[in-house]
């Protein structure tokens, strides 16, 4: 198990991005090219929007909140 850890903790990146190119590239096979860029600006424009939302304030912070169900 501490193999496994050390082995994330120095390649995290290369992982993910792994994981992210093979998932665009079943992607590509199954659908073609624009069905996938279609699907990764939609992904691209929530991220963008939930990320100004967050900035925003919008969603509040719950932690700050002194209900203890939290």
């Amino acid at each position: 198990m501490d193999t496994i850890k050390q082995v994330w903790s120095a390649y995290r990146w290369p992982i993910i991005g792994g994981i992210i190119g093979l998932i665009v590239a079943i992607l590509f096979l199954e659908f073609g090219f624009w069905k996938t860029m279609l699907v990764v600006v939609l992904v691209a424009a929530g991220v963008a929007g939930g990320l100004y939302l967050q900035a925003q304030g919008y969603f509040g912070d719950r932690r700050q909140d002194d209900d203890p169900r939290l």
